[in-house]
């Protein structure tokens, strides 16, 4: 069963920058899509930034448009967020999910694209 193994999280300042990665946990297999998406205690999982595999078509959510940046490499297979500028509000859990289908019944944006996921990596962004 593919799985996704997230690594990068960690306490930084508010105004930090912190670097995600994600990568398959076992053989690299096939992807229409990946995505970043964070979770806080309590809340629903919430969509950050998506990136299409073939085009490197990329989407963001406005709470850390022009903050964040998502790239991949079609080598190592793996997913990067760079984040920037970071704020006490982008603490979470940060989770990477792949569309391995790309079906588009529903938009990047959205959880119910994806059906590959880690299990998340901890961002606390303190004061």
């Amino acid at each position: 069963q593919e799985q996704l193994v997230e690594s990068g999280g960690g306490l930084v300042q508010a105004g930090d920058s912190l670097t995600l990665s994600c990568a398959p946990s076992g053989r690299p297999f096939g992807t229409y899509a990946m995505a970043w998406f964070r979770q806080v205690s309590g809340k629903e999982r919430e969509f950050v930034a998506a990136i299409t595999w073939r085009n490197g078509n990329k989407d963001y959510a406005d709470s850390v448009r022009g903050r964040f940046f998502i790239s991949r490499d079609g080598v190592k297979n793996t997913v990067t967020l760079q984040m920037n500028s970071l704020k006490p509000d982008d603490t979470a859990i940060y989770y990477c999910a792949a569309d391995p289908y790309g079906r588009r019944t529903y938009s990047l944006r959205d959880i119910r694209s994806y059906s590959i996921w880690g299990q998340g990596t901890q961002v606390t962004v303190s004061s």
